[in-house]
C-alpha cells in the first residue's frame, strides 16, 4: 500500500506499463487513480442528466456494422460465421442516430463505444467512448450554445466549478467560448489565405509550412493538414472553429451563406479537438455526390475514405427534418476535466500489446 507521512507519499507505483496492464494492483497502491474514475462517472452522470431533463432519448445502436459509416477512419474487420459475411466495428454511430430521426425521433443520444484501427498515442485509443445527439429542427448555431451549456455543467459535477487547472493553464469552461472560421485561423497563425486555392496551391502551401502531403490526400485532408499542424495547438481555452470548406464535411449541410463552406464547428480546448458538429446534411441527391466522391478518394488510395450507405441515402429520401448533430470525445473531456496527461489514465483498461510470456503459455496448451 502507499504510505503518506507529513503529506509525503512513499511506495506509489508510477511505471505506465506496470499501471495500466495490471489495473487492479494500480488502484490497490494508487488511491488517486480511483478518484480519477470516481469523477470520470460523476461526469457521464451530468450530461446524461442534462439531455434527460432537456427531453432528450438515450437509444442503442449496432456496434457490428456491414458498411462503416459517419467517419473518416480505418475500421476493425471482422467474419459473422452464421451469414458468411464480414462486419466492421463500428467508427461512429452517427448514421443509424439520423435514421431515427428521419423515424420521427425529435432529440436521441447514446454513449457509444466505438473502434479505429489507427495509431495509438497519448491521446488515441483504438476503442473509445464518443457520445453522439442529433437534435431535429435545430441547427449548429444551436449547437453551439448547448455545448457550453453542457460542458459548464460537467465541469461543476467534475470539481465543484466551471473552471480547471490543466498542465499548469487555467481552462474556463463557463459559457460563452470563442468563435472564429477554419479560414480565419489558418490566415490567424499561418499568415495564409486559403480559401479559393485548389488542390495544387495546398500542395504548395503544405511545402511551404513542412507538412507531409502524400498523393491519397485531397483538398479536404490538406486543409486539415494544415490547421492541424499550424493553427490547432493555438487554442487553449474552448474555442469553436466553425464554417468549415466542403470537401472536408461529407456528411454536412451547405453553408446558407457561404459558397463552398458548410455549416460545421470543432470545438478545440488545449490545442486538442474534444467535439465536432454539423448542422446535418439531409438532401439526399447532394449526400449521394458527397459519398461518390469519397469513393474517388478511396480509388487514390484514401483508406480513410467513406463508404456509400446505401441503405441510409434511402432513409434521406423518406425525409430528414433540419436537424443538428453532434459527437463529443468522452475520454478527451474527462483528461481535461481531470488533469490526466494521457488517454490512458481515464480508461480503466488501456489497449496494451500483449505480453509475450501469456502469448508463449497460451500457445503451449
Amino acid at each position: 500500500m502507499v504510505r503518506e507521512k507529513e503529506g509525503e507519499t512513499f511506495d506509489a507505483v508510477t511505471d505506465p506499463e506496470f499501471r495500466y496492464r495490471q489495473r487492479y494492483a494500480d488502484l490497490i497502491v494508487n488511491p488517486h487513480v480511483k478518484e480519477t474514475f470516481i469523477r470520470r462517472t460523476k461526469m457521464i452522470n451530468a450530461i446524461r442528466e442534462f439531455l434527460n431533463e432537456r427531453g432528450a432519448l438515450e437509444v442503442d445502436t449496432p456496434v457490428l456494422q456491414s458498411i462503416p459509416g459517419g467517419a473518416a477512419a480505418r475500421p476493425f474487420i471482422t467474419h459473422h460465421n452464421a451469414l458468411d459475411t464480414p462486419f466492421y466495428l463500428r467508427i461512429a454511430n452517427e448514421l443509424y442516430l439520423k435514421r431515427l430521426i428521419v423515424g420521427g425521433f425529435d432529440w436521441v443520444y447514446e454513449f457509444s463505444r466505438n473502434f479505429r484501427n489507427e495509431g495509438m498515442d497519448r491521446t488515441h485509443n483504438p476503442e473509445f467512448t464518443v457520445l453522439e445527439f442529433y437534435v431535429a429542427y435545430k441547427d449548429y448555431l444551436w449547437m453551439m450554445e448547448t455545448t457550453e451549456q453542457l460542458l459548464e455543467k460537467a465541469a461543476l459535477a467534475t470539481n465543484g466549478k466551471g473552471t480547471v487547472t490543466v498542465d499548469g493553464k487555467d481552462i474556463d469552461f463557463r459559457a460563452s467560448y470563442r468563435r472564429i472560421t477554419m479560414y480565419d485561423a489558418i490566415r490567424e497563425y499561418a499568415g495564409i489565405d486559403i480559401s479559393g486555392m485548389d488542390e495544387n496551391a495546398l500542395r504548395g502551401v503544405c511545402q511551404k509550412l513542412n507538412i507531409h502531403a502524400d498523393p491519397a490526400m485531397g483538398k479536404g485532408k490538406l486543409i486539415d493538414g494544415i490547421f492541424s499542424s499550424a493553427c490547432e495547438h493555438h487554442f487553449i481555452q474552448p474555442t469553436f472553429i466553425t464554417d468549415y470548406p466542403v470537401e472536408m464535411s461529407p456528411l454536412t449541410k451547405k453553408h446558407r451563406s457561404k459558397p463552398g463552406l458548410v455549416e460545421r464547428f470543432e470545438l478545440i480546448v488545449n490545442g486538442k479537438e474534444i467535439a465536432n458538429a454539423y448542422t446535418e446534411l439531409n438532401d439526399p441527391l447532394d449526400q449521394r455526390e458527397r459519398f461518390e466522391e469519397q469513393v474517388r478518394l478511396m480509388e487514390r488510395g484514401d483508406d480513410e475514405a467513406m463508404f456509400i450507405d446505401h441503405d441510409f441515402l434511402r432513409a434521406l429520401e423518406y425525409g430528414m427534418p433540419p436537424t443538428s448533430g453532434i459527437g463529443f470525445g468522452i475520454d478527451r473531456i474527462c483528461m481535461l476535466l481531470t488533469n490526466s496527461a494521457s488517454i490512458q489514465d481515464v480508461l480503466l483498461f488501456p489497449q496494451m500489446r500483449p505480453e509475450a510470456e501469456f502469448i508463449s503459455a497460451s500457445a503451449t496448451h
